[in-house]
């Protein structure tokens, strides 16, 4: 029996560092829209739903026919907010968390980690990650990396440098990349874990899953598109788009 698939892009009004970005324009469409239209395109994508708190942010997405719920302002994370949409839909057991401020996401890589969480039920999770390219310095704490074992599990994931080169051998250095597919009861039983101490130390959500012993399956791809954090990035994704012709 197939498991039905919720998409859920959490698209907070209020960031810190760029107020309204998931409606700011790359070209006539808001950038949550370029979001939404990739995970239309998933082949195993179900229904997607745009979570905010925000009603300008519902407003944008009304207007471009996507499904929105106004979720509480309260949520820290874009996890928390995700596991609020999940509790009101038990009928779909697996839920993607499509990050709202990544207008370059490639269906594709959207399908990856769903096979790989499908394809493995004995990862709670599913994430994806890729190789670092050559002008990308990888000490940028910024930049997450990934360590995987043999079969494509999470070992860990720092803002450090890992594996440290301490001996001359070639190995690649993975990026992470933030999108996550949870095996529902697992998403509403992460939300109510306490915060980690590897979580708070390198102030990163995923380090809770590993240190309760549970299992995050690493879905490998050779590229991807950056993601959105300040007006300057918009300007980056925004040229990058041009080049590529995906401007509408």
């Amino acid at each position: 029996m197939e498991k039905k698939v919720l998409a859920v892009i959490p698209a907070r009004y209020s960031s810190t560092r760029f107020p309204g970005k998931v409606i700011a324009k790359i070209g006539s469409w808001p950038m949550i829209r370029y979001v939404f239209e990739a995970a239309k395109q998933s082949k195993l994508v179900d229904r997607i739903i745009i979570a905010t708190e925000d009603e300008r942010v519902r407003e944008v997405v009304e207007s471009f026919g996507g499904e929105c719920l106004i979720t509480s302002e309260e949520h820290k994370s874009g996890t928390d907010r995700v596991s609020e949409v999940a509790r009101l839909y038990p009928e779909y057991p697996i839920v993607i968390n499509i990050q709202g401020d990544e207008p370059g996401i490639e269906p594709e890589i959207i399908d990856g980690v769903l096979k790989n969480k499908i394809e493995h039920p004995e990862w709670e999770v599913s994430t994806a990650a890729r190789p670092f390219k050559e002008n990308e310095d990888p000490l940028q704490p910024n930049r997450v990396k990934v360590v995987l074992s043999k079969k494509g599990r999470a070992l860990y994931f720092s803002r450090s440098l890992i594996p440290f080169p301490r001996n001359p051998i070639i190995h690649p250095i993975y990026l992470h990349l933030g999108i996550y597919a949870f095996e529902r009861e697992f998403l509403l039983r992460f939300a109510t874990l306490p915060r980690s101490i590897l979580e708070d130390v390198e102030s990163l959500e995923q380090l809770r899953v590993i240190e309760n012993d549970f299992n995050i399956g690493v879905y490998l791809t050779d590229d991807s598109l950056p993601g959105v954090d300040t007006p300057d990035d918009l300007k980056t994704i925004t040229e990058i788009f041009k080049k590529r012709n995906l401007i509408r």
